[in-house]
């Protein structure tokens, strides 16, 4: 496995990221998943522990992965712009993605906050798979307005979850479907927001639900 740490040119200066190969005994694949972290105002960041977990898992499957900090956080320059502008911070990473692996399949991922900024921007970056960990339905971010995903979506939601509603997510998850890809829910049952002590089974989540879709399957 390699990794490098790097400044990507963000939309309004650098943009702290880390790219990661698949893990050396993995049979790669040819697919880069970005992974987008939770709120930047409270303490979200690359180093995240659902962050680094998803990005294991996927690396165990044989994809590459990017982890990075949206503007304000770390060393990536700027304030927190509520989604907006880290919607753009997103589309500059992917477009750095493209140029390090060009023909591979692009993956997106978030959690919490992530989730929100991942769903909102899946359809403009052309993703062909997606995963939203505890997406903050209910909370600051109007997810009735958002230009829906196109491609295969897994949600995985904690049923303790203190910080997002677990109904909430199942109310919203249960009116999606009637869409072409309807997400494919996963219940992670007395489960926090942070998986305290379940990383591991998101980590199995993950590997498990999404088998069927890598290109080499």
């Amino acid at each position: 496995m390699s990794a490098d740490s790097v400044r990507v040119d963000g939309p309004i200066g650098p943009l702290e990221a880390i790219f990661e190969g698949p893990e050396t005994d993995a049979v790669a694949q040819p697919v880069v998943a970005v992974i987008c972290h939770p709120l930047s105002t409270e303490g979200g960041s690359l180093h995240n522990k659902v962050v680094t977990m998803t990005a294991r898992a996927l690396r165990e499957s044989g994809v590459a992965t990017v982890r990075f900090n949206f503007r304000s956080v770390g060393a990536s320059v700027g304030s927190f712009d509520h989604g907006e502008g880290e919607s753009d911070d997103l589309a500059a990473v992917v477009a750095e993605a493209r140029r390090r692996f060009p023909g591979y399949e692009l993956w997106l991922a978030g959690f919490s906050f992530g989730a929100y900024v991942a769903i909102r921007n899946a359809r403009r970056l052309d993703a062909k798979y997606l995963i939203s960990i505890a997406p903050p339905v209910g909370r600051s971010w109007d997810f009735k307005a958002l230009e829906l995903p196109q491609c295969p979506w897994l949600i995985i939601q904690g049923g303790a979850d203190e910080i997002v509603d677990p109904t909430k997510v199942y109310d919203w998850v249960e009116s999606l479907q009637g869409l072409a890809e309807p997400p494919e829910l996963v219940k992670v049952p007395e489960t926090t927001h942070f998986f305290h002590r379940r990383l591991m089974d998101l980590r199995g989540v993950i590997k498990h639900s999404i088998k069927r879709y890598l290109p080499g399957a």
